[in-house]
């Protein structure tokens, strides 16, 4: 990708164009925009990054397997608990009675420390037939992974009474990376996903080795999410990569991505991500904006309704967006509504 281009066609003259007195306005234009992405990516989020309370290391286990599944949850549980207990020894309450609660569910993966990183499954993962994994956006961490799980719930529980008789589905929720904060200038560029896509790969990886052979697996990306799984994209095994609420995803096109998953994209119709500016621009030695707005007709990818929501409102119960992911999810595509 050609980063920092002009898009549009240089004026010319009487004596020919004008490029050299045409250059500094575009560099200012291009600066101009990089912050106007930063502001627009930034400002609207809510939620400040929580406090990083001690924690004991991860548990450090294979790759999980069919077999070895159980003890997988079990190992992760046991270190939620021991963090949990952990955290309120240090006066934070609300990270214990978090962690407390995740050591009630199957995680495949758990790490307390800092922000923390969290695998929860819902569901029989090692006999699903459709398997859906959901990639967060900026500022999720352990404090606030309720209402990111509010999501993988809302959409197991709607693939679970949708499904086909006989087809078994699964949820993975994964907040396997630091994702960025809401105010800071990881959030318009794509370091932070970089350093989260061979995580990414990782998990999507694990997933298939536990699953039945032909299940279908599609990847849910969320807001800064969709960068993430943008940068994990080339050769991943997945079915279906949609893309939710994207600024962007630092790709001009969805062939870019070098991926033979579908593309889908999709921004409810009160989304504020609208406004922010498509671009991607050289600014201070790196990449500011992620480019080409995913649900444009040059990006090429399949563009479904997603209502009248809001940026967090892509997992409502009842919505539109939820009645399209499930189908999605469970391969009835030909039902996606446009």
């Amino acid at each position: 990708m050609e980063q920092g281009r002009e898009r549009g066609t240089p004026g010319t003259g009487p004596d020919g164009p004008e490029a050299t007195p045409r250059r500094p306005a575009g560099r200012l234009r291009r600066g101009l925009l990089a912050a106007l992405v930063a502001a627009a990516v930034a400002v609207p989020l809510a939620g400040a990054a929580g406090p990083q309370a001690p924690a004991p290391p991860p548990a450090h286990l294979a790759p999980p397997a069919v077999a070895g599944l159980d003890a997988t949850y079990a190992a992760h549980r046991a270190n939620a608990a021991e963090a949990s207990r952990t955290a309120a020894d240090h006066g934070y309450r609300d990270r214990a009675a978090t962690e407390r609660a995740l050591a009630a569910r199957q995680l495949l993966y758990f790490d307390g420390r800092g922000a923390g990183l969290v695998t929860e499954v819902l569901g029989d993962l090692a006999h699903a037939d459709r398997v859906a994994v959901l990639v967060p956006g900026s500022d999720t961490g352990i404090d606030t992974y309720d209402r990111f799980r509010a999501t993988a719930v809302a959409l197991h529980q709607r693939l679970t009474r949708e499904a086909p008789a006989g087809v078994r589905t699964a949820v993975v929720a994964w907040l396997g990376y630091e994702t960025p904060g809401t105010v800071s200038p990881s959030v318009a560029t794509t370091g932070r996903a970089e350093e989260a896509a061979p995580e990414l790969r990782a998990l999507v990886s694990d997933v298939r080795s536990v699953t039945a052979p032909r299940a279908r697996v599609s990847l849910l990306c969320h807001s800064y999410g969709s960068v993430v799984c943008a940068r994990a994209a080339a050769g991943l095994d997945v079915d279906d990569l949609v893309l939710l609420g994207s600024p962007g995803t630092g790709a001009d096109t969805a062939a870019d991505l070098r991926t033979q998953a579908r593309v889908w994209a999709a921004r409810g119709a009160g989304d504020w991500v609208e406004h922010v500016p498509h671009l991607d621009a050289a600014l201070f030695g790196t990449t500011v904006g992620f480019g080409t707005d995913p649900v444009s007709a040059e990006y090429g990818a399949r563009v479904f309704a997603a209502g009248d929501g809001g940026h967090s409102d892509y997992f409502t119960p009842g919505s539109l967006s939820l009645a399209n992911l499930t189908r999605i999810v469970l391969g009835h595509t030909r039902e996606v509504t446009r």
